[in-house]
């Protein structure tokens, strides 16, 4: 037996090759103590990667629906390790061979510098002389959740999972393994009873987010360390923790057989890579994961200048002109959001139709009726006015009564069997197919080089399920193709227009995946219409996306009052502004308010491109009476607060890095409202006093 120990950046793995066979061992933010391996330590079916061919025979009797003790997966055997460093850090590339199906696999780990976390995934090339059947590749196996300690695993697990909706994004939940059926019956010693019991995670379709998002938080609180993941794909995933002969493991991957209705034939002398996924470890909490996984997702993005400047957008959709632009509004709206700070100005959905429009989008020609005198007219508008003009486009879909989809062959759209996938009254295009990718290339250069667009709002609002069986060997197989394709053409585009900024929409957030976002630099966060809610979702929008590349709408009422604009603003405050709301209709005073927190944003937006999130009251759930987020920009946290419908006017707000020093407090907006705070150095603890049920602040707490 050989024992190959990894310490990097805080990450501690432990690898043995024994009988030939590899096994991770060990993973974890602490170090291997074999002292207190207290609870089933046995190591037999702690295997790195696992594959499921088809026709092969799995051991178990009560593998269920669980990805464990695949075939060959169980059989591979060790063939060679390198070990070496790249531009990004430290590289590990485990080969394994199964002689018999002549299937090779490499499994990667991907270390970066300064940060506790591994990007993982596998790659599997066929050198024999038969197809295989892929019916499950991993892309990170781990099994031991839980090995050190007295305590079982199921009664120290703390499992944090983000759930995600449609207007009730990134709300996450915490649950005891019992809570989800992971219950061990037996005690140290005893004969393993197995269960068929998993806890799993999925997305089936392109819509990557629509149940939960590709994340999660495990936490030991025995040990006092903790795991995290996201998986980075913008289509089918799946997730699972679950028991196998006395151990907890968890597992990663893109689509599966099982879950996702994929599978592919792997033929000879061809590779199949899995989708690609982040793991983490911690000491120290929930927070200091989302800090490590702020800084790799801004480490894994594009370089723009968008990250970097952060400019202040104007979208006249949300409780604005909500889908019904002309001219006429149009030139009324743009001195508005210049007066108020504004920097890009987004015409949104309804320019290209005289009237309803939903099923008849595809060919993205402007209205000549909404806009006589050209769109670009209201884009030379915009320029004029000194900021950058943009619009709303879904470019991914046909509707069905679009003049074009009746022209176009089967072979541009998502077919299944014989027929063309229709969803809410629209066609899902097949980005394999180099000539829609050119069709939609020609919309973005008419768009940028006729209309002089720098924005784009890219929407995406319907789910074609599970894809497309035409020309693939099974629905999932041909969604995952379509997926890559639809990312490459994205790449191309920015490669082409490098200043283009491209809006990351589906239906708000349903596609927050950081396959996506490696890519765009901005993703909107909801299609939320109540303020109120959106005050949540803003909190948790850090977990899931950077900071500078969180868009949450401000959209201040018509007949509101001051509050509820202040409300508003402070939202989206420590993220990225989406302004909204008919400007032109707000009284003077509510008006002002708006550009008061424009110019304040402008102030910090330097600080929040490099900050790390925290939560002084923790990931805040729908229906809390409190919530805060905390940005950490050196020596300066920023502090949103909101009061959401409390009948206590006071709150405390742990700042635990700060306890014991000494620290300026000011509210940073409004700078006039009512509103009273104290800092208590020897707790820690800012206290704030808001004056109405609904209500909210941003401060700014600077140790002295």
């Amino acid at each position: 037996m050989k024992r190959i120990a990894i310490d990097e950046n805080r990450i501690h793995m432990v690898f043995e090759i024994r009988q030939d066979k590899v096994r991770l061992v060990h993973f974890s933010a602490a170090e291997l103590d074999e002292s207190t391996l207290g609870w089933r330590d046995g190591k037999e079916m702690y295997f790195p990667a696992e594959i499921q061919v088809t026709g092969r025979n799995r051991p178990s009797n009560w593998h269920g629906a669980k990805i464990v003790e695949t075939s060959p997966g169980y059989e591979m055997r060790y063939a060679a390790l390198r070990d070496y460093r790249n531009d990004t850090g430290r590289k590990l590339e485990w080969e394994i061979v199964h002689e018999e199906t002549g299937l090779h696999m490499t499994v990667h780990y991907q270390f970066f510098d300064g940060i506790p976390v591994v990007r993982t995934w596998t790659e599997v090339t066929n050198r024999g002389r038969e197809a295989q059947g892929l019916e499950a590749v991993s892309t990170f196996c781990l099994m031991g959740l839980g090995k050190e300690g007295l305590l079982r695993p199921d009664q120290k697990m703390r499992l944090y999972v983000p759930h995600h909706s449609w207007k009730r994004e990134m709300h996450w939940n915490t649950y005891s393994f019992p809570d989800l059926g992971l219950t061990c019956t037996v005690d140290p010693g005893a004969d393993e009873i197995e269960s068929t019991q998993v806890f799993s995670v999925s997305n089936t379709g392109n819509w990557s987010t629509k149940e939960y998002l590709p994340m999660g938080y495990l936490e030991d609180t025995e040990a006092g360390v903790s795991l995290y993941w996201q998986i980075e794909h913008n289509g089918s995933w799946h997730w699972e923790i679950s028991d196998y002969e006395g151990q907890y493991y968890l597992e990663l991957g893109g689509p599966d057989e099982l879950h996702n209705h994929w599978w592919k034939n792997l033929m000879p002398g061809e590779t199949f890579t899995s989708v690609p996924a982040c793991i983490g470890v911690e000491t120290a909490g929930i927070d200091r994961a989302m800090a490590a996984l702020t800084a790799y997702r801004r480490r894994i993005r594009r370089p723009n200048r968008d990250n970097e400047q952060l400019p202040v957008i104007f979208n006249d959709y949300m409780n604005c002109l909500s889908g019904d632009p002309t001219t006429q509004k149009e030139l009324e709206m743009i001195p508005k959001a210049r007066e108020a700070g504004c920097e890009y100005f987004v015409v949104d959905c309804g320019w290209y139709a005289d009237g309803a429009w939903w099923d008849g989008v595809g060919e993205w020609m402007p209205s000549e009726k909404r806009f006589p005198g050209g769109f670009k007219e209201v884009m030379d508008a915009i320029r004029a006015a000194g900021m950058v003009p943009g619009a709303w486009l879904e470019l991914e879909v046909m509707g069905v009564n679009c003049p074009l989809a009746a022209k176009l062959p089967d072979n541009w759209f998502f077919m299944r069997h014989g027929k063309r996938v229709c969803d809410k009254g629209r066609y899902q295009l097949d980005f394999r197919n180099p000539e829609v990718r050119a069709y939609a290339e020609r919309v973005i250069d008419r768009m940028v080089n006729e209309y002089g667009v720098g924005y784009i709002k890219m929407d995406y609002n319907i789910e074609p399920g599970t894809g497309t069986d035409r020309a693939a060997d099974s629905t999932g197989q041909g969604l995952l193709e379509h997926n890559r394709a639809y990312l490459d053409w994205i790449d191309h585009i920015f490669a082409k227009y490098p200043e283009l900024v491209i809006e990351n929409c589906s239906s708000g957030g349903m596609r927050t995946d950081y396959a996506m976002l490696a890519r765009h630099s901005i993703q909107s966060t909801s299609d939320q219409t109540d303020y109120r809610h959106y005050a949540t979702l803003a909190a948790n929008a850090p977990a899931a996306v950077t900071p500078e590349q969180a868009a949450v709408w401000s959209y201040p009422l018509t007949n509101g009052d001051e509050e509820e604009t202040i409300f508003n603003m402070v939202n989206a405050m420590l993220l990225r502004i989406h302004q909204s709301g008919h400007l032109v209709n707000l009284s003077p005073e509510r008006f002002a308010l708006v550009r008061e927190g424009i110019a304040c944003y402008k102030e910090i937006r330097q600080d929040i491109r490099q900050a790390l999130p925290f939560w002084p009251l923790g990931l805040s759930s729908y229906g809390d009476t409190w919530i805060s987020l905390g940005l950490m920009a050196g020596d300066k946290n920023y502090i949103a607060v909101w009061r959401n419908d409390s009948e206590t006017s006071t709150c405390l707000l742990p700042i635990p890095h700060l306890q014991g020093k000494d620290a300026n407090v000011k509210c940073l907006y409004p700078q006039k409202a009512a509103c009273r705070y104290t800092w208590h150095k020897e707790s820690g603890e800012l206290a704030v006093e808001l004056p109405a049920r609904i209500s909210a602040r941003l401060f700014e707490v600077s140790a002295k």
